[in-house]
């Protein structure tokens, strides 16, 4: 596993932060692996409740001997992680006086404009491509519209351009899970407020993945005996309470127009902003960032291809935790868009 490297950097927080405009010692955690100044740079950033390691390594870790389509000996891997994420700043590990409830809500902009610092500090002046799945797609779809010259080619998995008001309402049931359990504490809780993540993790369950899954029992697929097996060992509540928040708001107001007032909120206008080469990949079958809303941006997008998964894995199966045939098509999607033949073991 690489070593995970901090970069830091005072930062302006956004107009839409709160408290908004405001200064920010920030640490952005990292891996950088392979080699800056031969290889072509890809970033690829943490999603809602990931981590390094747990961010697309079936794209460029190699398994059982079988090369990944994005080898690190071919191409310059960063992966971030977002603040609010628990690696980088986040209510769990700042200093005082940001710790706890006290930490500053952060958008999607201050994360980009720090991890775009990073690329310039690292030496990379053009990224070849960006890559991530839920929130790192609706990072990728930021980072082309606020850098359109600095992004050749980008991915979005089972994200959007913008968050919709039926996935922002879906975030106010595990929220409201949360922050009313008996040990939240309006955020002050001196002891890990495990009554309210494991509310909200069950709340959530049932959100991440799809009626298909629940009817064929696939629980059974990963070797649990019942579905409450499984529920006790994937939805139980990990995760810091204060980051959980953290990142959901950040969520809740993903949207790309921000960064061009004149285009009044429209989103197409937004969208033919783009200048990368675009893969939309949403999961057919998810609940909270649905294939119709891709399918929309995609008309509007200057170059793009929308690859649905057929999968009855819901949200997870972009972040590769759905079937193996789900994996092996993002793969091969993903080996299409940056040029490379994926060798694949099924």
């Amino acid at each position: 596993m690489p070593d995970t490297k901090y970069f830091d950097r005072e930062i302006t927080l956004s107009s839409q932060s709160e408290p908004p405009s405001t200064q920010f010692p920030a640490r952005l955690a990292y891996w950088a692996i392979g080699i800056p100044s031969n290889n072509p740079a890809v970033l690829l950033p943490t999603c809602y409740g990931g981590t390094l390691k747990t961010t697309l390594g079936f794209l460029f870790n190699e398994q059982d001997g079988v090369e990944p389509v994005i080898p690190t000996s071919k191409y310059f891997v960063i992966v971030t992680g977002l603040l609010g994420g628990s690696e980088s700043s986040s209510p769990s590990n700042a200093p005082e006086p940001w710790n706890g409830p006290n930490f500053p809500k952060t958008t999607y902009e201050d994360n980009i404009r720090l991890q775009y610092a990073l690329c310039q500090s690292l030496g990379v002046k053009k990224l070849y491509a960006y890559i991530g799945f839920s929130m790192g797609g609706q990072q990728a779809y930021h980072m082309a519209a606020l850098y359109p010259d600095f992004v050749e080619r980008m991915s979005c998995i089972a994200g959007s351009a913008k968050t919709s008001w039926h996935n922002w309402c879906f975030l106010e049931g595990p929220k409201a899970a949360l922050v009313n359990s008996v040990d939240f504490n309006d955020g002050h809780y001196m002891e890990p407020a495990k009554k309210g993540t494991r509310a909200f993790s069950r709340v959530y369950s049932t959100w991440a993945l799809s009626p298909g899954w629940f009817r064929q029992k696939c629980w059974e697929q990963l070797g649990f005996k019942s579905l409450e097996e499984y529920l006790e060992a994937w939805w139980s509540g990990a995760g810091d309470a204060n980051d959980l928040l953290c990142l959901l708001w950040t969520w809740q107001q993903g949207d790309i127009t921000i960064y061009y007032p004149e285009d009044e909120g429209d989103l197409a206008k937004t969208l033919g902003r783009i200048k990368a080469k675009c893969l939309i990949m949403p999961s057919r079958t998810d609940q909270y960032f649905p294939p119709e809303d891709n399918e929309e941006e995609v008309k509007h997008l200057r170059d793009a291809e929308l690859a649905v998964i057929e999968t009855v894995w819901g949200h997870i199966a972009g972040g590769g935790n759905g079937a193996k045939e789900d994996t092996k098509f993002m793969i091969e999607r993903v080996g299409k868009l940056i040029g490379e033949k994926a060798s694949i073991l099924v």
